[in-house]
């Protein structure tokens, strides 16, 4: 399966594929350190500066959180899940560290453009 990535908009010319890029892009929030063993907070929105659509054939219909190869949580969606209207998914993964580094990467399925992914996040856990 294709992973499409984000590519800074800035860069781009053209307004609808800087709307394309960023509405699909999973964007990760979270601290830079952790403490081993309590409960860490990791936000996951897709789109920063555009919303996507809400539509029962054109959704986000789920958002992982990995770190590295393994998978840590996942959020799935159901069409008008946000009201049918263009909005942006964002949800909280609360997830308790117990190694000395994360390296935390979210995901987002489009039903009409596929799978969607950020870069890597080093977190260093104490």
């Amino acid at each position: 399966m294709k992973v499409n990535r984000y590519v800074d908009i800035s860069t781009v010319e053209k307004e609808a594929k800087k709307d394309y890029i960023d509405r699909h892009s999973p964007f990760l929030y979270c601290a830079d350190t952790a403490t081993k063993g309590e409960k860490f907070k990791v936000t996951v929105k897709v789109g920063n500066e555009y919303s996507h659509p809400d539509d029962f054939d054109h959704y986000i219909s789920y958002v992982q959180l990995w770190d590295g190869e393994t998978l840590l949580a996942q959020s799935n969606y159901e069409p008008g899940t946000l009201g049918n209207m263009p909005n942006q998914v964002e949800v909280d993964f609360y997830i308790v560290p117990t190694k000395s580094k994360l390296k935390l990467a979210a995901t987002a399925y489009c039903t009409k453009h596929g799978l969607w992914a950020n870069e890597i996040k080093e977190v260093k856990v104490s």
